[in-house]
């Protein structure tokens, strides 16, 4: 929640030009916090310094040739103790992005892989219903025995047995 705050006034801040570079920076950093637990502890812990966090992401900045608004943004989130949320904001900031060009993230699961035929059909049947262009991730997971599980946004659509399955068995038992 607060993650997404600060993704937008971030993006508020950024020219359209500028919008891709930020998505890129931040992704960077996020990969780099997953990647590099050191970078994770140096921004986290109370024992460095203002300063030294400051010269760390400034070199990072300067490596990933950010926009000159994202340091200043990246300032601030040190100051406020809250750069441990570029995670949140990486992902929000990516949402809204998407939105300014009309795509829409879309994460889809199945009990298999889906070959290439049918992760078209899908892909062409969420373009046409919901009307815009989609950005389709797809995801294996074993559990759901078949159907598929999407998600777009904060909805989840669940088309699946083990989905199925679980509905019944909460309607048996609430009578």
């Amino acid at each position: 929640m607060i993650g997404r705050r600060y993704a937008s006034a971030l993006f508020q801040l950024l020219d359209e030009s500028g919008v891709e570079p930020a998505r890129n920076a931040l992704g960077s950093l996020t990969q780099g916090l997953e990647d590099t637990p050191a970078l994770k502890h140096v921004l986290a812990s109370p024992v460095f310094k203002f300063e030294e966090k400051q010269v760390v992401l400034e070199e990072l900045c300067q490596r990933m040739q950010a926009p000159p608004v994202m340091r200043d943004f990246l300032n601030q989130l040190l100051k406020n103790n809250r750069a441990v949320l570029l995670p949140e904001i990486s992902h929000a900031f990516a949402e809204l992005a998407d939105q300014q060009k009309g795509i829409q993230q879309v994460r889809v699961c199945s009990a298999k892989p889906l070959d290439s035929t049918e992760q078209a059909q899908v892909k062409l049947e969420l373009t046409q219903t919901l009307g815009k262009e989609v950005d389709v991730v797809f995801e294996v997971e074993t559990n759901l025995l078949a159907g598929l599980k999407i998600y777009i946004g904060s909805q989840v659509f669940d088309n699946t047995v083990l989905g199925r399955l679980t509905s019944m068995q909460d309607q048996l038992t609430k009578g």
